[in-house]
């Protein structure tokens, strides 16, 4: 279920979108690079989810990866939702491994599994949507650079 969005966002924001066969990533972030939401959904869902965005957030644009279902996802996107998108496409190579050293710097490990090695660690939840977050930050970086 979506969560409840602050009555004012001072600016728009980026949605980022990691497509899979199954499951998205979805994540929504200012251009303050604040993060403002983030949830992995069923793929079947993943249109209508981004549609209740548009209508809660001031989504300026949709970052997405480049690689696997890229283009059959950017053309469903452009054709589904009833107020399109300006899509822009990232490199997403490493994103996967990326995620995974994100995901520890968000949720730190607790108890006797702060000693375990990191790659030995095992991650108990998708991280599609960590995997978007990192798609925008990927595109803001672009911007500077």
């Amino acid at each position: 279920m979506m969560e409840a969005v602050p009555l004012t966002i001072p600016q728009p924001v980026i949605l980022g979108f990691d497509p899979g066969r199954l499951k998205c990533g979805v994540a929504i972030m200012g251009l303050d690079r604040r993060l403002l939401l983030h949830q992995v959904v069923p793929a079947m869902e993943a249109i209508a989810i981004i549609q209740q965005l548009q209508q809660q957030y001031p989504i300026s644009l949709l970052v997405m990866g480049d690689q696997t279902t890229a283009k059959q996802w950017k053309a469903r996107l452009q054709t589904e939702l009833p107020d399109p998108l300006r899509i822009i496409l990232v490199d997403e190579r490493y994103s996967t491994l990326e995620a995974r050293d994100r995901y520890w710097q968000m949720f730190p490990p607790r108890g006797l599994q702060q000693w375990v090695p990191q790659r030995l660690r095992s991650i108990s939840r998708p991280i599609d949507d960590i995997v978007a977050i990192l798609l925008i930050e990927r595109y803001l970086q672009r911007l500077t650079d």
